[in-house]
């Protein structure tokens, strides 16, 4: 496996992601009421829709024009980062690798190649469901962009907004028929050099996300969301 920072060959180029949708066919309410931690996994892969729509409604632009996201952020600082660490087959269409997303473009680009489920499972205590995961979404933190305003008080509301912008994936996921878990014990350290991340990022978060195991046969929500391809863009 190759870290596409050190190698020395070119960055890959960014892949755009599906649109995402606006309208969907679960409530607010019904997915709250939905919510439940999901620790085991079947082997099917997720979508590329449904990976654009895990990401948007984390990080992802509601209104361009004055770059707003789909998560408060205090001051519209946005100190967040995504990644995804994407196992074999994890998505259809996508290689394994891990990736860094780009809320103003909607674009995924490869920052590591290969299936690094494993090792994040090992530095998170190996906790299983995070190598069974078709995917699991890596949040950092730039802490410096909130406390170039808000000084001492910067990781509190760093802190918090991750957990904005989590929840936003775990009631996305339900929607979309599909199982999620929040995940924070890990080593900050070895999840940090796993996922290629800045010298100014710190993790913060760790969400597993795939189709539930014991679900015997898809949701209509699922269906839907395997009918719109993986290849729909903007």
């Amino acid at each position: 496996m190759t870290s596409i920072q050190d190698s020395g060959v070119s960055k890959p180029a960014p892949r755009p992601l599906p649109a995402p949708n606006l309208v969907g066919g679960m409530s607010v309410e019904e997915a709250i009421a939905t919510r439940r931690s999901v620790r085991e996994y079947a082997s099917d892969p997720i979508t590329m829709a449904e990976l654009s729509q895990l990401l948007w409604a984390a990080q992802g632009m509601t209104d361009a024009r004055n770059r707003r996201r789909a998560s408060p952020s205090a001051g519209a600082l946005y100190p967040l980062e995504l990644y995804v660490v994407v196992r074999k087959r994890g998505v259809v269409g996508l290689p394994a690798g891990v990736y860094h997303y780009s809320p103003e473009d909607e674009r995924i680009t490869m920052v590591k190649d290969g299936d690094r489920s494993g090792e994040l499972r090992t530095a998170s205590l190996d906790q299983e469901m995070v190598g069974l995961a078709a995917v699991s979404i890596v949040t950092t933190a730039v802490v410096q962009r909130t406390r170039s305003k808000y000084g001492e008080r910067a990781p509190q509301y760093v802190f918090q907004e991750s957990g904005h912008a989590a929840e936003n994936v775990f009631l996305q996921a339900v929607s979309l028929g599909l199982g999620a878990v929040m995940v924070g014990a890990f080593s900050e350290e070895k999840v940090h050099s796993i996922i290629g991340a800045g010298p100014e990022e710190r993790p913060v978060y760790i969400q597993p996300v795939g189709v539930p195991l014991r679900r015997r046969t898809m949701s209509k929500l699922r269906q839907k969301a395997l009918s719109r391809g993986s290849d729909r863009h903007r």
